[in-house]
C-alpha cells in the first residue's frame, strides 16, 4: 500500500511560510512526472523505493540519470549546478580528464580486482601517508569501515573498550549519535560515552576523566562535525580534548573522512593537532567506494600479520585497482597541496558572501573552505558552537522551501542544508548562486526576518 504524504504541520504564527511551501511543493510535483513515475516504479523493489536514506525526500526524490563536469541533470531534463558534490566525495566533479583517463588505463592494462597484492595499494598508501603524516595505513571500502577498523585496532592496543563520543558526531552509517545519544543503528552502543555537547572542553574534560580506570580505549572526534551541521571545532577545545585523552592513557582519534579536503594535510594538520589514529574516505578514492586509516606505527602495528595475536582486517575490494589508482592519481595530480589552499580560501570567500547576503534573516551558513552548511534558525544567531545551539529554534520549513526554489533556479543541493563544492565549478554559477540566495531573501523578507528569543 503506497503511504499517504502528509505535509509537516505549520508551526504556530507561520502560516505564511506554510503557504509559500504548500506552492514549492505543488510546483515540484508538477514538474517532475518522469521522477514521480521512477519512484512509484522503485518502491516495488526497494523499502521506500530507496537504498540510501539521506537520498530520500519527500514528496518523492528526483532521479538523476547524468552527471558532467559540475553539473546534473534528472530524468525530467532539468539541468543543476551540482552542490551536493557527493556529500564531499564529488571533488572532482563526473568527468574530471585525469580521473576518467585513470579509470581507462586502469581496466586496459592492469584490470579489476586481481585478488592479491599489488604495487598500487603500496603508491597510494605512501602518498596518504606523506600527505596527511600517518606512519602506517591501511585501507578500507568506506569511511564507516575506516573507524570501525580504527576503533577496533584501539581497543587491541589499550586492551579497553570504552570510546567517548560527541553529540552530533557523525563517524559512518552504524556510528553515530544524534542529540547526545547513540542512534538506534549505532553498533556496540553500550561502549560509548557521548559527550553532550561538541565545542565544550570542560564537560569535555568531565566525561572524559568520568570513565572509569582502566577503562577508556579512545577518544573519537571530528575536526569540524559535518553530518552534524558544518560546525567546526575551535582549536583550544580540540587540543584540550587530544590532552584529556592521553592523560586518561586512551588513544585520540580523528575523523578526517570529510575534513581531509579542507587543508593540505587535513584540517587536524592546520590545526596543529597530533592523532595517534586519523580516518579518511570520501573524495580519496576518486570518486569510487574508499576508505582508510591510519596512524602510530606500534598502534597500527595491532593489523601486522606477521605479529602473532593481531587482528584480522578482510575485504574484498579493500585494495581493489580502480580506487587504488584513480584515488592515488586524483590526489598526486589533481588536489595537489597548491590546489587544496586555493580551493578552499575560494570556499572561505564564497560562504562570507552568503552570510553578508543572509545577515539579519533566519538564514545562517557554517563551515570551513569548501564544505558549507545552511541553517535556518529563529533568532539567526551567527555563532553556532554545537548542535545544541540549534535546540527549538529551527524552521524545517523554511528550510525546506529553500530546497525546493532552488532546485527551480537550478541548483542540486542537499534537503538538511548542506553544500559541498567540487573542483571547476565555474565562478560564474558561484556567482548566479549568491545572486539566488539574495533573490529568496528578497522574495520572502516578510517571513525570513530574523526574531529576537526572549
Amino acid at each position: 500500500m503506497e503511504p499517504k504524504h502528509v505535509p509537516s504541520e505549520p508551526s504556530p504564527g507561520h502560516e505564511a511560510a506554510q503557504t509559500a511551501l504548500s506552492a514549492a511543493e505543488a510546483r515540484f510535483i508538477a514538474n517532475n512526472p518522469l521522477s514521480k513515475a521512477q519512484h512509484d516504479l522503485a518502491v516495488g523493489t526497494l523499502p521506500g523505493g530507496n537504498t540510501r536514506t539521506l537520498l530520500h525526500t519527500s514528496p518523492f526524490p528526483l532521479t538523476i540519470k547524468q552527471g558532467k563536469d559540475a553539473y546534473v541533470w534528472d530524468i525530467d531534463s532539468h539541468k543543476y549546478v551540482d552542490f551536493v558534490g557527493e556529500l564531499s566525495a564529488g571533488l572532482y566533479g563526473h568527468s574530471h580528464p585525469t580521473i576518467l583517463r585513470t579509470l581507462t588505463a586502469t581496466l586496459s592494462t592492469t584490470g579489476l580486482s586481481l585478488g592479491a597484492t599489488t604495487t598500487h595499494e603500496h603508491a597510494h598508501a605512501a602518498l596518504l601517508g606523506a600527505r596527511f603524516r600517518l606512519a602506517r595505513v591501511r585501507m578500507a571500502n568506506t569511511g564507516t569501515e575506516a573507524n570501525l577498523h580504527a576503533l577496533a585496532g584501539a581497543r587491541h592496543f589499550t586492551r579497553r573498550r570504552k570510546v567517548v563520543v560527541f553529540s552530533g558526531g557523525y563517524h559512518g552509517a552504524v556510528l553515530s549519535f544524534p542529540e547526545g545519544r547513540p542512534a538506534a543503528n549505532c553498533v556496540d552502543a553500550g561502549d560509548f560515552v557521548v559527550v553532550p555537547r561538541y565545542n565544550d572542553l570542560e564537560l569535555a574534560r568531565e566525561v572524559i576523566m568520568g570513565v572509569g580506570e582502566g577503562e577508556l580505549a579512545a577518544v573519537l572526534v571530528e575536526a569540524m562535525q559535518g553530518a552534524g551541521g558544518c560546525i567546526p571545532g575551535t582549536r583550544d577545545f580540540l587540543h584540550g580534548v587530544q590532552a584529556a585523552a592521553r592523560e586518561r592513557g586512551a588513544l585520540f582519534v580523528l575523523d578526517e573522512v570529510m575534513t581531509s579536503r579542507l587543508a593540505p594535510g587535513g584540517l587536524g594538520a592546520a590545526m596543529g593537532l597530533t592523532p595517534d589514529l586519523v580516518t579518511l574516505g570520501k573524495y580519496l578514492g576518486g570518486g569510487l567506494a574508499f576508505g582508510a586509516f591510519g596512524g602510530r606505527e606500534d598502534v597500527m602495528a595491532v593489523y601486522d600479520p606477521r605479529v602473532e595475536g593481531s587482528l584480522a582486517h578482510s575485504g574484498t575490494f579493500n585494495n581493489n585497482t580502480l580506487a587504488m589508482c584513480v584515488g592515488h592519481a586524483g590526489l598526486k595530480e589533481v588536489f595537489t597541496e597548491e590546489v587544496c589552499v586555493a580551493f578552499n580560501a575560494k570556499g572561505d570567500a564564497f560562504r562570507e558572501r552568503l552570510r553578508e547576503v543572509a545577515k539579519g534573516t533566519k538564514l545562517v551558513f557554517t563551515g570551513r573552505g569548501s564544505l558549507i552548511g545552511l541553517h535556518f534558525i529563529e533568532d539567526g544567531e551567527q555563532e553556532i558552537t554545537c548542535g545544541e545551539d540549534l535546540a527549538g529554534k529551527e524552521r524545517k520549513d523554511l528550510r525546506d522551501l529553500f530546497w525546493f526554489e532552488m532546485l527551480e533556479a537550478g541548483f542540486w543541493t542537499t534537503r538538511r542544508g548542506f553544500v559541498a563544492m567540487i573542483l571547476g565549478t565555474p565562478d560564474e554559477e558561484l556567482d548566479r548562486f549568491v545572486e539566488t540566495v539574495r533573490a529568496f531573501v528578497d522574495r520572502h523578507r516578510g517571513i525570513m526576518a530574523a526574531v529576537e528569543q526572549r
